[in-house]
């Protein structure tokens, strides 16, 4: 049964550095994996080294307009089916998972329509993987239109403060407002260093947050950030690579 496990937090937190580290560590114990940037900046690809990536966004495009193109030689067009296959065109199969990238929102018009029949599509989809890893927009508007329907793990990523503490659990209440289908929610404290890790517990404590992991500020990631070098190359002794693996056990993996 596949199991979906979505990464979200407000910009700068390493929300996606956070997310391709844990593509990473679970690609390596044989998870069939698929990675999903629902986040509209789309940093993923890059973070993981991949280029040149094409999205969902230009998808939806090109079936909208096929929608209102008059089709007199072809009128029963199966529109869900030309969807399908340019979802399948877009996915980038990599070592160790396939990457989908959503791109970016819709443009002029309603898309509606094409967004249902991307939830069917994308049903379908999650199915064939053992394991479908999100890195999600900090509003949740994927989740609001619930092009992914249900949601295993949810992983908020907060900076190492009270005020990324409390945007956590903002988005923990909008999640139960939201009334979507995410069975667990989680936080992973990012850039901890000594002289805060004590009051970052306690902290989590005080709102109610379940604390899965936190993450040491580590001076590698800074390193290869300005080189240009993916987090995929992360060194295994790397701080922050390690902690990842703690985060892994703890999810079940």
């Amino acid at each position: 049964m596949t199991k979906v496990i979505a990464i979200t937090g407000k910009g700068g937190t390493g929300k996606t550095a956070v997310a391709a580290l844990l593509i990473r560590s679970l690609s390596k114990k044989g998870q069939f994996i698929l990675a999903v940037d629902a986040d509209a900046d789309t940093n993923l690809p890059e973070t993981l080294g991949c280029e040149n990536v094409k999205t969902i966004g230009d998808a939806k495009e090109f079936l909208q307009a096929e929608i209102t193109k008059p089709r007199p030689d072809n009128p029963d067009m199966n529109k869900e089916s030309v969807l399908q296959s340019k979802v399948y065109e877009i996915i980038e199969e990599m070592p160790g998972y396939d990457l989908l990238v959503m791109g970016r929102p819709e443009g002029s018009g309603c898309y509606c329509y094409v967004n249902n029949l991307l939830r069917g599509i994308m049903d379908k989809l999650v199915k064939n993987y053992d394991l479908v890893v999100i890195d999600a927009e900090a509003g949740l508007e994927h989740f609001s239109r619930k092009i992914i329907r249900d949601i295993d793990d949810l992983i908020v990523v907060t900076d190492a403060s009270r005020r990324g503490f409390r945007t956590a659990e903002r988005i923990h209440e909008l999640v139960n407002e939201l009334e979507s289908n995410i069975g667990s929610i989680h936080v992973i404290a990012n850039k901890v260093t000594d002289a805060n890790r004590e009051k970052l517990v306690k902290l989590a404590e005080e709102l109610k947050l379940n604390l899965i992991g936190m993450i040491p500020l580590d001076p590698k990631i800074e390193e290869m950030d300005i080189k240009g070098i993916p987090l995929f190359e992360i060194p295994d002794d790397s701080v922050a690579a390690v902690e990842i693996e703690n985060i892994v056990k703890k999810l079940g993996f």
